[in-house]
């Protein structure tokens, strides 16, 4: 959010926020708690950061957290700050794949909104339970899919709708890491011991922690729906027991063709995520390594290169930019981008208003069950020698 549409409304009250997972040694709850504060949306009261006591109490103190709402049981948190008067209005869920679904549930059945990690779900069941449960419940539920957040991908979206480049043809989308080229799950590597367990992470393994993220991003920016997928998952680290290697062939709604793969057995990569999309009228690129630059290259004329921050910019896209061109910005921006954009939500929901149009550019649960949708038709169709596989409607 820019720092003008941040502070120029006057005072906004910080939403009252827990979280589940995210205690000692966890990477990824240290940036929901950064993206949580950064435009000073909410104050973080209550957790339940670890399902050890003695883990759950330290990782609590350390985050300061009072004593009586240190929980290691979230479903006695769920209970205890549904009844309380200053309980939370929010909770954040960091845990292991596996757990989201009974997390989620449990706070949902509580009348507390929900902020998901990806992906959504172990199974299309679970996703499709949950899908139903937000339904019932009237709560908010956002998926933290944060390359959404980035404001020229939400460029490259609205240059889309406003017919920029035509009718699609081609989409084209990778996410390639080094990171598990080797057995690390083997040394007590805890990040890489879950996102290795089937029981934990389900029956994908990198199509389900990096594929899903390439996925929604061609989803978010082109619009089109995936509707059939040839894929082969690839295990080359010999005793993993789950794929580190995805390639898939997509056809999509309208006739486009598409392309995804995603690795992480990639040597020399990082988090190199590229998304390319190419229609009758003109090409787009973008690069979450370099995510202060797009390229728009019009049929028959030069590339041009749009910077944020810079002429030109959608109001959507100015809407999530925070300092002015020349400054980077870049992954804790976009998470945080996510997570004003759920204040939004909710705040709009408990006020009984409807909310900022553009804070609804959030991944929802629809969002992800249609990527756990593309997980198991993924798994479908390589259990099927890559033979083409319609998704689950």
């Amino acid at each position: 959010m820019s720092i003008e549409g941040a502070a120029g409304t006057g005072a906004i009250r910080r939403l009252r926020l827990g979280m589940v997972g995210g205690g000692q040694g966890a990477f990824i709850g240290a940036v929901h708690r950064l993206s949580a504060r950064m435009d000073d949306r909410y104050t973080l009261v209550a957790g339940a950061l670890s399902a050890t006591p003695e883990r759950a109490r330290a990782s609590g103190l350390e985050l300061g957290l009072a004593e009586d709402r240190i929980y290691s049981d979230f479903g006695k948190m769920a209970s205890a700050e549904a009844g309380r008067e200053d309980g939370i209005e929010a909770v954040a869920i960091v845990t292991p794949n596996h757990l989201h679904f009974p997390v989620a549930k449990a706070f949902l059945e509580a009348g507390i909104d929900v902020i998901c990690d990806k992906p959504m779900t172990r199974t299309v069941e679970e996703a499709e339970a949950l899908v139903d449960i937000v339904s019932r419940s009237e709560r908010v539920f956002c998926l933290t899919h944060n390359y959404t957040g980035y404001p020229l991908v939400r460029h490259g979206r609205e240059l889309i709708r406003a017919g920029t480049l035509g009718a699609i043809r081609v989409v084209q989308v990778e996410y390639a890491q080094d990171w598990l080229s080797t057995p690390l799950e083997t040394s007590g590597h805890k990040q890489a011991g879950w996102r290795t367990d089937p029981a934990q992470t389900g029956a994908g393994g990198c199509i389900g922690d990096i594929g899903t993220h390439a996925y929604n991003l061609a989803r978010f920016v082109t619009g089109l729906a995936v509707e059939e997928v040839s894929a082969e998952l690839t295990t080359f680290v010999a005793g993993r027991r789950v794929d580190d290697d995805v390639q898939v062939l997509m056809r999509l709604a309208g006739g486009a063709r598409g392309m995804l793969w995603a690795s992480q057995v990639a040597a020399g990569n990082e988090n190199s995520l590229k998304l390319r999309i190419y229609g009758e009228r003109a090409g787009l690129e973008w690069a979450q390594e370099e995510p202060n630059r797009l390229l728009l290259t019009p049929l028959g004329e030069p590339p041009q290169v749009i910077t944020r921050g810079g002429p030109g910019v959608s109001e959507v896209a100015g809407r999530v930019t925070r300092v002015p061109a020349g400054h980077p910005e870049g992954y804790l921006e976009a998470f945080a981008n996510l997570y004003s954009d759920a204040a939004e939500l909710i705040t709009a929901r408990r006020a009984g208003r409807a909310p900022d149009a553009a804070a609804t550019l959030v991944p929802t649960v629809e969002d992800g069950a249609d990527g756990m949708r593309f997980i198991d038709a993924a798994v479908a169709s390589n259990a099927a020698g890559g033979g083409w596989t319609r998704l689950r409607t």
